[in-house]
Parts: structure tokens; sequence; C-alpha cells
């Protein structure tokens, strides 16, 4: 276990309206790519974890002589855990001002960790992201950090993340789970549009100057559409690496004005690299490699565990035997299976107001109004005092 800091705060409920969203991508929202100017009426600097986190550690999973090592942030310190799952591509940091929203509104604790190849976790198979591996690993963090007793349990997950926790709910592999909660993900409209995803991934930037202008290219493109959420979020999705002068293989999104980096301070050092010698000369300088940030993971490359994610999620999440709730983005992504499911009451399901696929980033005061209205109905946990109130409509 690593690393200690301290917290963060959030906002205020309101009652949650059943609006339908625009269609969009089960992924991520398409882009303008020739729209990359840097605007200096906006602040797109990053926002240290601490500010929405209680703390952050690095659990260590032994397997004989090696080990794995998962990073994870956790914050309260009672009632039931939520245990908080990303969605491919993006980091625990996607579930930070979420964490904030969800604390301030019932008594709960939160675990928020990078999946394997994901953030700043660091293992062995970092290729290997069958959902079989990475619902084992919840499980083998989960049992880490609380033993083999945990807390009762709330599986949260989106998009991929969804379908890890899916999977580890329907295997039993935690012994207390009382809920399992999906955000935006159905078997049916996943599987649609998979097929997409390469040309998605290769029309994104491959590289960014600085995380200034990666936190602008995600709420531009609509990745993101919260800026305080993508200040935080985006450092989880690129790291710091160094490219040869004039290597044209790395391209670098382009920009028009230059923004000043130092923002290091954030970060451990698993986040960057270090500073070039200030001191060098400007010969020595041009011999020297260039800093810029490139994404931590290579989506394309996982091609292959695309179809098990997805495949058959539908009516596993059906199957498993806890009260759920799928939080959707549009009415239009309910597959067959899930449409019977919800007319036989199968589920509680919630359609968000206008949003992007990255729903709990976007919207998280909705997503956590809503999440905690569920967990109130089913007596999981407690409002908090100051947020007791007609806002809750089961609680007048």
């Amino acid at each position: 276990m690593a690393s200690e800091r301290s917290s963060a705060e959030s906002s205020d409920p309101t009652i949650i309206s059943g609006t339908d969203a625009a269609a969009n991508s089960m992924w991520e929202e398409s882009f303008d790519t020739e729209n990359h100017g840097v605007s200096s009426k906006r602040d797109y600097s990053p926002v240290s974890w601490s500010e929405y986190f209680e703390m952050m550690d690095d659990v260590v999973i032994m397997s004989g002589e090696t080990k794995d090592v998962f990073r994870v942030y956790k914050s309260g310190q009672d009632g039931p855990l939520l245990v908080l799952l990303h969605g491919g591509g993006h980091s625990a940091l996607s579930w930070a001002v979420f964490t904030a929203a969800m604390t301030s509104r019932v008594t709960c604790r939160v675990l928020a960790m990078d999946l394997r190849g994901h953030g700043a976790t660091q293992v062995r198979h970092a290729d290997d992201l069958s959902t079989q591996t990475m619902s084992r690993d919840v499980a083998n963090v989960v049992r880490a950090t609380y033993g083999e007793i945990p807390p009762p349990i709330i599986l949260v997950g989106h998009n991929v993340g969804g379908a890890i926790a899916v999977h580890a709910a329907g295997g039993a592999l935690l012994p207390s789970v009382l809920g399992l909660v999906a955000i935006d993900v159905v078997e049916g409209s996943a599987m649609e549009v998979l097929h997409s995803m390469q040309n998605f991934l290769k029309g994104r930037p491959k590289s960014f100057k600085s995380i200034d202008h990666a936190i602008e290219w995600s709420v531009k493109s609509g990745q993101i559409r919260n800026l305080e959420s993508a200040k935080v979020s985006m450092v989880g999705q690129v790291r710091r690496c160094e490219v040869e002068e004039g290597d044209s293989s790395e391209p670098v999104s382009p920009v028009t004005e230059s923004v000043a980096e130092g923002h290091e301070e954030f970060y451990d050092l698993s986040y960057v690299t270090e500073k070039a010698e200030s001191s060098a000369s400007a010969e020595e300088h041009l011999n020297k490699p260039c800093s810029v940030y490139s994404w931590r993971i290579d989506l394309s490359k996982a091609e292959k565990y695309w179809d098990g994610w997805f495949r058959g999620i539908s009516n596993l999440f059906l199957s498993c035997n806890v009260p759920k709730l799928l939080l959707l983005a549009g009415i239009d992504r309910l597959d067959r299976d899930l449409t019977i499911g919800q007319m036989q009451g199968k589920f509680m399901m919630q359609v968000l107001p206008p949003c992007g696929h990255a729903v709990h980033e976007d919207i998280p005061d909705k997503v956590a109004d809503a999440l905690a209205s569920f967990m109130i109905r089913h007596k999981f946990a407690e409002a908090r005092s100051e947020t007791k109130s007609s806002s809750y409509p089961f609680m007048r």
C-alpha cells in the first residue's frame, strides 16, 4: 500500500427527469478533427486527484515470485462499498467528480481502480484484457484491500467496466455484492458499433503537446463534455513520453499557441518522465528528444477481446440475482432482451438528461442522484442529514 493524501468536496442533489438523450456512439462522441485551436479564455490546466478522493494506494497482488500493482483511489470510511470500474481507455480518475458528488449524498465508501493495461496500474500481462481476467482482478483488489469479508458491495461500471461488473457479479467472485449498476452498456448497441471502433481510434490525435492540450481536445471533441471532469480524468488517459525533434511518426495535436506546462507536481512519477535539464545549451536541446503526451493504452491492439466484453452481457445482467440499475444516455440504446426485462420489472432503469457516452463524467450530479436514490430505496445506505429532503420522492 502506498501514499495517502487529502480530500474532496461535493454538490447538491437534484431530482432526475427521464429525458431522452440524443443518439451517441457506444464508445465515444464524433469530433471535428480540424478544430484544435487553444482558447485563451478557458483554463485547461489539470487538477489533482486529491481534490476529489481522500486517498491513493497501490494494491499489490502477489502470484508466486511476481506481483501485479493496481492503482486505486478511495474515499469514505463507513457504509457500503461502491467499486467503480471505468470504461475502455479511461482510468479510475474518470470517477473523481462523481465520487465527490456521491459521498456528499449518502454514507458510503468508494474504491475506484485502474483496470489492467490502464492508468497507473502495472501488471505482468497488461495485454490480457479478457473479462475473465479483469473480473478476477476486481475480486483480488477488493480482497487485498478489505480482507476475505469485505463491506457490502455495489458494483458500478461504465461501458467495458460495466461488462466487467456484470461478469464479476454473475460469476459470484465477491462474497457480499448487494447491487449492480451498469452505465451506458447495452449488448445490442455495443455490438453494432464494434466494427467502426478501429476507424474511431485511428481518427484520434496520436499525441498532444501537453496535458492542457489533451484536456482541451477531450472537451472540444465531445469525449468528455464536462471540463471539470476532463481536467482530472485526462491525466489517467495520457502519459508523457519523448520523441526525437522532427520525428513525424508521432504527430502532435495541432495548436495555435503554446501552453505552459508545469503541472507535474500534481502527479506521482509514474505519470510523468523527468524534465530535461533546464541548463542544457541550445545545441544540446536540438539533439535531445522533446516531450509529448500519448495515449496510455492502444485499444486497437485489444480488438480480439471486444466481442467477449459485450456478447451475452444483457442476459447475464438480467440473471444476476441482486437489485440492478441501468443508467442510459438514450432510450434508443435498449436491445430486445433488456427491453423485455425492463417491462417485466427485472431492473430499474433511468434515462438521463442529454449527455455524451461518458455519462458519469458529463453529468456526475445526475448520476450521483440516481445511484443515491437506488441505494436508499433498497436500504443499502442512508442519506446524509443535509440531503434528506423531498429531492428523493420515496423519502417523503
